[in-house]
Parts: structure tokens; C-alpha cells; sequence
């Protein structure tokens, strides 16, 4: 596993690079399959907030500090990645 990502910094580092461009993460979900997922927190990729998703919805809820949500670009929808789990990021310099 990649321990970088499971610091501060490191979180920090890639929640910048989601709200800036699309990011591959990949990672092992709970189940131990490896998963890659196309993601992003960019403004204008993410669709608006709506009443029936609730996770697109910005409001005062527990954080869990173990988790980072993302809007999956190809799922079209929002999922999550375990901090401890993340193997590898890619993305491309060209926004």
C-alpha cells in the first residue's frame, strides 16, 4: 500500500488535485478486489445538488476521516476510497 496517502499532507494533497482535474485512484476495496476509478471534485464536472442525492448535497454531517468521497466519471455518480487503501494516482498535466 501507499502510506503517503494516509497523512495529512498527503490527504490534502490529492482532495487539491480533485477540485482541480479528473484523477485516477486506484486502491483495494474492503472486499480485497483492486479497483480504478476515474474521479473528481471539480466544480462544473460534478452535477448539481439534488434533493434525491443526497450525497451531492453540501451540509453538516459526521466525517469520516477514513474515507475520501469522489464523483466517479464514469459511474456518474459519487462513491468512495478508503485512505489506506489507495495503491496509485495518475492524472494528466492538461486540464
Amino acid at each position: 500500500m501507499t502510506e503517503e496517502f494516509n497523512t495529512q499532507e498527503g490527504k490534502d494533497w490529492l482532495k487539491g488535485l480533485l477540485h482541480e482535474r479528473e484523477v485516477v485512484v486506484t486502491f483495494n476495496k474492503l472486499n480485497g478486489d483492486e479497483r480504478v476509478m476515474t474521479c473528481t471534485l471539480k466544480e462544473g464536472v460534478i452535477p448539481p445538488a439534488t434533493k434525491e442525492d443526497t450525497a451531492s448535497q453540501k451540509k453538516v454531517r459526521k466525517v469520516n476521516e477514513e474515507v475520501c468521497v469522489v464523483y466517479d466519471i464514469n459511474a456518474k455518480g459519487w462513491r468512495s476510497f478508503r485512505w489506506d487503501k489507495v495503491k496509485k494516482v495518475e492524472f494528466s498535466l492538461k486540464q
